[in-house]
């Protein structure tokens, strides 16, 4: 069973994000533990960055702190390879191209393949620049994850009848952050990929509450949420473990 497979295998996937090194490396590795033990069917594990576009300012204070902890690709490696011994959780990286360039693609997609992730997501990089990563990807079994939202109108044809592993959708305008309403326009958004092909869409951007959650996977195969676990850790910082495995546990019975 491939890596996608088993994300989906239920049809409701559950993917929570943090930042890697937020507060610190040691507690972003009992993080992912403690939310593959709660549930959790992929982690997206953020590369911190000095300029995360797609990021609102919940993520890019967490970007900060990660980054003045001294936190680079190189020990985020690291960390995951001891992750390894004891779970095997799917993980995504979301990333920038920066990031991918300066380790070096070959380098960056091999040491992905080594510590189980499974996949990349690049917002900075658009569909029609994805040759510069995907040869690398394919060589060692990473997807490249492709992100559309309402406005990719006749895109979404093109992205969907060629994209691997699943969609992020994104479910409004902007950068991250939580919202109180997502808009409609999602689902006709996933109507669209699935007149094309039956691939999973997984909706991302401004989901915090168990009750759209539970909203969104009626309509999609899967739910991202990144803000509102970040803010746990901004709160608790070193004690944030036991407070955000609670909150992807009650994100992921939302859902069942």
């Amino acid at each position: 069973m491939t890596d996608f497979k088993r994300v989906f295998k239920d049809g409701k996937a559950f993917i929570p994000f943090i930042t890697a090194g937020d507060p610190s490396l040691e507690i972003t590795e009992r993080l992912i533990t403690g939310m593959a033990e709660a549930g959790a069917d992929l982690i997206e594990l953020g590369i911190p960055f000095s300029d995360p576009v797609a990021e609102g300012p919940v993520i890019q204070q967490a970007n900060i702190r990660a980054l003045s902890s001294g936190t680079t690709t190189d020990r985020i490696f690291e960390m995951l390879r001891r992750v390894r011994l004891t779970c095997d959780v799917p993980i995504a990286f979301m990333t920038y191209a920066n990031p991918v360039f300066s380790c070096g693609p070959e380098k960056f997609m091999k040491n992905c393949s080594e510590t189980g992730v499974c996949a990349i997501i690049v917002p900075d990089v658009p569909y029609e620049e994805r040759d510069e990563f995907l040869p690398y990807c394919r060589k060692y079994g990473v997807e490249l994850i492709h992100m559309i939202s309402p406005t990719s109108h006749e895109r979404i044809r093109m992205i969907a009848g060629d994209a691997g592993g699943f969609l992020y959708c994104v479910s409004s305008l902007g950068v991250t952050g939580m919202r109180d309403q997502i808009g409609d326009d999602v689902i006709e958004m996933i109507k669209l990929v699935k007149e094309i092909r039956d691939i999973p869409c997984a909706v991302g951007f401004g989901i915090s509450s168990p009750e759209q959650a539970g909203r969104i996977c009626e309509i999609s195969d899967g739910v991202i949420v990144g803000s509102a676990i970040v803010k746990i850790i901004e709160q608790y910082r070193e004690n944030c473990v036991p407070y955000v495995t609670e909150y992807v546990h009650k994100m992921k019975q939302a859902m069942l």
